[in-house]
């Protein structure tokens, strides 16, 4: 009889537990409306989701990258609002109402985003980790420069155009980093895109 006893306060320790634990996801959980690629995605989020992990672990978005999960790599680079954020910085419950834009929705196979193009040619990656934050960021990176904005190889930050030199390209790109130093290729793929968006 005691071991029964035993058994059946165990259980229902195990039983009170769980339902605590239950109250307690759920009252650091939060309904989320997030517009992804131009598609509306509605989540319960733990309140400390990154958007990283919202993207890849929820909507099955895989093609962002967790790299670091510090953001020092930029694996995890997305456009929020047109501009390059690292998607594991920044929580998900922040962004109801902001355009957030992945690899997914730069272009598609049959129709690749011009960055996209421009990697494959210049053959702008290696083991292709980085690549979708690296095009994230280039696309970005050429709003910034068409926007005016100086960098610290900016050689006239008062001009308002930028000259994307490989200088400044490296410099304005050096948030995201590529294991296999396909840096070259890189730099030629957005120059590439740059000039042709001049003519």
């Amino acid at each position: 009889m005691g071991k029964i006893a035993v058994t059946m306060n165990a259980t229902e320790t195990v039983k009170r537990d769980q339902v605590a634990a239950a109250k307690a996801s759920s009252a650091h959980a939060a309904d989320v409306e997030l517009t992804i690629n131009g598609t509306t995605a509605r989540l319960k989020l733990d309140l400390r989701t990154s958007l990283l992990d919202a993207l890849r672990e929820h909507l099955h978005l895989t093609g962002t990258k967790k790299g670091c999960d510090h953001g020092q790599c930029g694996a995890c680079t997305i456009l929020l609002n047109g501009r390059r954020v690292n998607s594991c910085l920044t929580l998900a419950v922040m962004h109801e109402g902001d355009e957030i834009v992945t690899i997914e929705g730069l272009g598609s196979p049959g129709a690749l985003h011009p960055m996209q193009a421009a990697f494959v040619r210049h053959d702008g990656f290696q083991c292709g980790y980085c690549t979708p934050g690296q095009i994230c960021s280039a696309v970005g990176m050429l709003a910034e420069a068409k926007a005016g904005w100086p960098s610290h190889a900016t050689a006239d930050v008062a001009s308002p155009r930028v000259a994307l030199t490989e200088a400044e390209i490296r410099e304005r790109m050096s948030g995201n980093i590529c294991r296999c130093a396909a840096y070259p290729n890189i730099v030629a793929a957005i120059r590439e895109v740059a000039e042709g968006a001049r003519e």
